[in-house]
C-alpha cells in the first residue's frame, strides 16, 4: 500500500582487502525487529491478544535474513501475523500477476512464521473478478488468509464476496479466515457512513485506521460497533500505524521539524509526499511510537481495538542500501 516492496536478487559483490574492516554502524535487520519487540511487549502487558502484525520486511523473520537461516524465535514469539503486500499480484503492476520468483521468494520466508504458528495474510492488487477468485483460491491452498484489492489505496470496500464468509465468533487472528483492508476513508462522508459500511459486511477481521478524514479519531464505543458482523458474528478490529515513516498528517507531527529537524527524521519519501524515513531504532521517535500514555500505541489501546498492523517494517531495506 503506502510503499510496494520491489523484489531484487541477491547480488554477491566481492571487495578487496581494503573494504574488509568496513561494518554497517547498524544491524539494520536487528533494530527493526527490536523495535517490533518492544512495541508488542507493551501492547501485550495490557492486552495479552493483542495482535501484533508487521507487513512486508519479511526477511525479518530469519536471523540472517535469509530464507535458509535459523528462524528469529524472539520476533516470531512477539507476533502474531505478517501481512505481505503484491504476493500473487500487484507486483509489477496492479491486475498483473506477481512473477512466479517473487512469489516464491515471498513465500520461502512468510512460511517460516506460518511455521511458528503466526497467520500469513496476503494482499493482492487486482479488480478483475477470474483474478479475485483466483487470489482467494490459491492464498488458501498456501494455507493463508488473504484481501483482494480493487484500489491500492485500500478505499473501498470490493462487490466481490467474502472468501469463506461466515457466522462465527472471532476473537483473536489465528481464527480469521478473511479480511478487510480499509485504511483510506476518503470516499465516506463520515464516520457514521463509515461504520455503517463495515457493519453490513462479514469480514471475520478488519484493518482501518485511527483517524477518520477530518482527523478525528474513533472512538472506543465506535469500534465496539465495528466489531459486529453483519450475520450476527463478532469480529477483531485491527488499526494500521506506520512505524518506519513519520507522516505529517498525524496529531503528532510539528510543522517545525522541517526547519529544525529532529536527529531521527531523515529524508521525505519521494512517492508518497508527507511522509518521512526515520531513525527507526532512535528513543526519541520510539517513544512517539510505544512505550508512554502519550504514544500512538495507547491511543489504538485505549480506543479498543485488537490488535496493530505495522508498515513500513522494509525501512530496513533504505538504510542499508546507504
Amino acid at each position: 500500500m503506502k510503499k510496494i516492496l520491489f523484489f531484487a536478487a541477491i547480488l554477491l559483490i566481492s571487495c578487496d582487502d581494503s573494504h574488509t574492516d568496513s561494518v554497517p554502524e547498524y544491524d539494520y535487520k536487528q533494530e527493526m525487529r527490536d523495535f517490533v519487540i518492544g512495541i508488542s511487549q507493551y501492547a501485550k502487558a495490557e492486552n495479552p491478544n493483542f495482535a501484533i502484525i508487521p507487513q512486508n520486511g519479511i526477511e525479518l523473520v530469519t536471523e540472517d535474513g535469509e530464507a535458509t537461516g535459523n528462524p528469529a524465535a524472539a520476533y516470531l514469539n512477539a507476533i502474531d501475523g505478517n501481512g505481505q503486500e503484491d504476493f500473487l499480484y500487484g507486483y509489477d503492476a496492479d491486475n498483473i500477476e506477481t512473477p512466479s520468483a517473487a512469489t516464491i521468494y515471498f513465500k520461502s520466508y512468510l512460511d517460516v512464521s506460518k511455521a511458528a504458528g503466526n497467520t500469513v495474510l496476503a494482499i493482492d492488487y487486482c479488480s478483475t473478478p477470474s483474478k479475485m477468485g483466483n487470489s482467494y483460491t490459491k492464498n488458501n491452498t498456501n494455507g493463508y488468509i488473504s484481501f483482494a484489492a480493487i484500489e491500492r489505496n485500500l478505499n473501498v470496500i470490493p462487490g466481490y464476496p467474502v472468501f469463506h464468509e461466515n457466522a462465527a465468533d472471532v476473537g483473536q487472528l489465528s481464527q480469521a479466515k478473511n479480511f478487510l483492508y480499509l485504511i483510506n476513508a476518503e470516499n465516506f462522508n463520515s464516520k457514521g457512513d463509515f461504520i455503517n459500511a463495515v457493519k453490513a459486511t462479514n469480514y471475520d477481521a478488519v484493518i482501518m485506521d485511527l483517524y477518520f478524514n477530518d482527523g478525528t479519531a474513533f472512538t472506543a464505543a465506535e469500534i465496539q460497533q465495528l466489531k459486529e458482523k453483519a450475520n450476527g458474528g463478532k469480529r477483531i478490529v485491527i488499526c494500521y500505524m506506520s512505524i518506519g515513516e513519520a507522516e505529517d498528517y498525524r496529531y503528532y507531527w510539528q510543522n517545525s521539524w522541517l526547519s529544525d529537524k529532529p536527529d531521527w527524521l531523515t529524508a521525505e519519501n519521494p512517492d508518497w509526499p508527507g511522509n518521512y524515513k526515520v531513525k527507526y531504532w532512535n528513543a526519541d521517535w520510539q517513544q512517539i511510537i510505544y512505550g508512554n500514555d502519550n504514544s500512538y500505541l495507547k491511543k489504538i489501546l485505549d480506543a479498543s481495538f485488537d490488535g496493530v498492523y505495522l508498515d513500513i517494517i522494509d525501512a530496513f531495506e533504505y538504510f542499508e542500501s546507504r
